[in-house]
């Protein structure tokens, strides 16, 4: 289970944020998980205590969102929303696609608690 891995370093990310803003703890996390990301957000939220426990992070609600897949279209130029297994245009069907999106773990934002006498 790799998501154990990414939820380690999510905490470490947390954790510098937390320190560069003199925070007592982080109450919310929140996430952003495309299906080609080749992240399972279900795995995610398992590992999520385990990799927390200990840090400042320990007791913070993980919020997943999950984002869509995009293509935008060489041929006809639009970009769509499609299918994780169908890569194709929405608007006309060709193959001629790229990737805009859907294929990212994008930590959004964090939410921290201060000492409230700084």
């Amino acid at each position: 289970m790799h998501e154990l891995s990414i939820c380690q370093a999510l905490i470490e990310q947390v954790e510098q944020i937390a320190i560069e803003h003199s925070a007592l703890c982080v109450t919310d996390i929140y996430l952003t998980i495309g299906p080609l990301s080749g992240v399972e957000p279900h795995l995610v939220e398992q590992a999520f205590p385990i990799a927390a426990a200990g840090t400042v992070a320990e007791k913070a609600k993980l919020t997943i969102d999950k984002s869509p897949v995009k293509v935008y279209c060489e041929s006809c130029g639009t970009e769509t929303i499609v299918a994780a297994n169908r890569l194709l245009c929405g608007e006309c069907g060709t193959w001629q696609t790229q990737l805009r999106g859907g294929d990212e773990m994008i930590l959004q934002r964090v939410e921290l608690e201060s000492n409230k006498e700084e």
